[in-house]
C-alpha cells in the first residue's frame, strides 16, 4: 500500500503512522474472515471514553454473507460503485443515553476514538479502509433494527488492497493520500479566531 509520507509532510515531528495512514478505495473483493475483523474490533474496544461508558457499537457484514446486499444497498451510488468490492462493511453507532438515563453528551466523540483505533489497526494490518458518510442512515436504522437511543454515526468499508486501475476513471485520479489544512486554520489558543 502506498504510504502517505511519500506525498504528505508533517509540520511537527509525529509518528509516521499518522501520516502514512490514508483511505484507499481500491479493494480486491476478497472476503475478510471473522478472525481478521475481530483484531480490528479489539483495537476499537480499547479506545478512551467518558466515564468509561464505551458508547460505541459496531454492526458489520462480511462479503458473501446474507446481509451483504443490504449493507451495500445502504450506500449512496457514488460510494457503492467502489465499496461493493470490499471484504466487509462496518456501521458505527453510539449510545446516546447512559445506563442511568442521563444523556451521554460525548457519545459521538468517544465513538470517533473507537473508529480511529479501528482505522489505525486496519492500517497496521495492511488493509484498505475507507470511512463513509454517504449512506442512507434512516434506512440503516430501519433495515438493521437499530433502537432510537443509538445514533447512526458512519460506515467503513474494509478489504484487501485492490488494483487502482480497476476503479472508474474519475476515482483513479483521487486514489492517493491527500493533504490536510495547516494547523493555523484549525487550532487557536484562547478565543475562537478562525
Amino acid at each position: 500500500m502506498q504510504r502517505g509520507s511519500s506525498t504528505r509532510k508533517a509540520a511537527h515531528p509525529i509518528h509516521p503512522l499518522f501520516i502514512d495512514r490514508w483511505s484507499p478505495r481500491s479493494m480486491s473483493g476478497e472476503p475478510l474472515t471473522e478472525a481478521e475483523l475481530m483484531v480490528l474490533f479489539e483495537a476499537a474496544r480499547w479506545a478512551p471514553s467518558s466515564s468509561n461508558f464505551q458508547p460505541w457499537r459496531m454492526l458489520y457484514v462480511r462479503r458473501g454473507t446474507p446481509l451483504w446486499s443490504t449493507y451495500v444497498g445502504l450506500l449512496f451510488e457514488g460510494n457503492r460503485v467502489w465499496a461493493q468490492h470490499a471484504g466487509a462493511i462496518v456501521l458505527f453507532l453510539s449510545k446516546t443515553v447512559m445506563d442511568d438515563g442521563r444523556p451521554c453528551t460525548t457519545h459521538s466523540y468517544d465513538t470517533g476514538a473507537a473508529w480511529q483505533n479501528f482505522a489505525l489497526q486496519a492500517y497496521l494490518q495492511g488493509y484498505a479502509l475507507h470511512g463513509i458518510g454517504g449512506f442512507d442512515a434512516a434506512r440503516a436504522r430501519t433495515e438493521l433494527k437499530i433502537p432510537p437511543e443509538y445514533a447512526v454515526e458512519a460506515m467503513a468499508v474494509i478489504g484487501k488492497l485492490g488494483n487502482k486501475a480497476d476503479l472508474p476513471d474519475h476515482l483513479q485520479a483521487r486514489e492517493q493520500p491527500n493533504g490536510r489544512r495547516p494547523l493555523s486554520e484549525t487550532v487557536a489558543e484562547g478565543l475562537f479566531s478562525f
